[in-house]
């Protein structure tokens, strides 16, 4: 079975030009096929600002109202996929800016409201593998932004590393999937205080443990909650690191029970 390498790279990394040029000549180095998920949050926020929106925060995920939408939009689909997109090109990588409504690539639905009103938030629903197996195979490589549509016209803003997760899932029928989560740091950090206490391994169990003592908040939860859920359905291998550790494999590597 080919090998498919799926990276995620987080919005600190993509709003920091030396640590995505980092990033993007690891990435144009590996072998094989490959997608690359980005966020964009710090970015949309500080636009936000700017524009004078609130951006409210629930565990690491968006309350996206109409305004934060379009600012989404503007961000995540616009200015953060294209400068990724040409800086893919000028390392000679044919790469192409998709969000999840081109090509129908990543249908969902928006979430519905239980205790939390996510607002423009979706829950991915269905991906499709054959657009993205054809893209490949022409080596193309996707660079797909956080953003979904609903088949009925609307946007949907969806979280990076779950769309990353279930890209993995979804080709794993296909291919032996590695997923890296890339990010401002070494890894999952043992003390959030001491950038050195990288663990290099954690299963589902620790990562609730650490969770509930408020050792693993925010944005470390979905990425972690969506690392695990890939690791349960199908993807070999789940490594959470940062730009300078992503080509040698270090990190924090997740592991089943």
């Amino acid at each position: 079975m080919d090998r498919l390498t799926i990276v995620k790279v987080g919005g600190k990394v993509v709003e920091d030009p030396q640590l995505l040029n980092t990033l993007l000549d690891h990435f144009t180095s590996i072998t094989g096929y490959k997608i690359l998920v980005h966020g964009g949050g710090p970015l949309a926020t500080q636009l936000a600002d700017r524009l004078g929106v609130e951006t409210r925060m629930v565990e690491g995920r968006r309350i996206t109202d109409e305004e934060t939408l379009e600012i989404a939009t503007m961000v995540y689909a616009g200015l953060v996929n294209k400068r990724i997109v040409a800086g893919l090109q000028a390392r000679n990588t044919n790469a192409l800016g998709l969000t999840g409504a081109d090509l129908d690539l990543i249908r969902a639905r928006k979430r519905p409201v239980v205790d939390i009103d996510y607002g423009f938030v979706g829950d991915v629903e269905d991906v499709n593998t054959r657009e993205l197996r054809l893209l490949l195979g022409e080596n193309v490589i996707p660079v797909v932004a956080p953003l979904t549509h609903d088949g009925q016209g609307l946007l949907l803003n969806t979280n990076a590393d779950t769309i990353a997760s279930r890209l993995g899932i979804e080709l794993s029928h296909y291919f032996k999937v590695l997923l890296f989560y890339c990010f401002e740091k070494r890894g999952v950090l043992a003390n959030p205080e001491d950038e050195s206490s990288v663990l290099s391994e954690l299963s589902k169990s620790e990562f609730a443990q650490l969770k509930n003592s408020g050792i693993i908040s925010s944005g470390m939860i979905p990425k972690l909650t969506n690392g695990f859920d890939a690791m349960q359905n199908g993807v070999s291998e789940v490594l959470i690191t940062n730009p300078d550790n992503f080509f040698r494999g270090r990190g924090t590597r997740l592991r089943r029970d």
